[in-house]
């Protein structure tokens, strides 16, 4: 039984510097979509970015509404089992997940924005 909490704790610590370094190191997509949502500037829910839920670094959350919003690039194509799963973990601890495509940030921001606005406004309350 200690050697499983020694290896919980070991995978969680790596997970958790693994996501520090990703909030460092934003994507273009990333950093763009966190310009406009960071400080409550969607509607005045506030988001977190590269935050472990579980076993899973998820890109932006919104906790209050239990929202999940990945930004999705080409490499998703290839993983749609592991982002199946993935979503099926979230969903069973209640969160939405909303995947976007990173080609739909530069040029469609404000129309990702308002769907993601609209969904945040739908959710139900936890």
């Amino acid at each position: 039984m200690v050697v499983t909490a020694q290896l919980f704790h070991k995978r969680n610590t790596l997970a958790r510097n693994h996501a520090r370094t990703m909030r460092h190191q934003p994507t273009e997509w990333e950093k763009r979509f966190w310009s406009r949502v960071r400080d409550r500037r969607l509607g005045g829910y506030k988001f977190k970015r590269q935050m472990l839920i579980g076993p899973f670094i998820v890109d932006f959350v919104c906790i209050e509404r239990k929202m999940v919003v990945e930004l999705d690039g080409g490499q998703h194509t290839d993983n749609k089992d592991y982002d199946d799963n993935r979503d099926a973990f979230l969903k069973s601890k209640g969160f939405r997940v909303i995947r976007v495509w990173n080609i739909d940030i530069p040029e469609h921001i404000d129309d990702v924005l308002e769907m993601v606005f609209a969904a945040l406004e739908t959710a139900p309350s936890p």
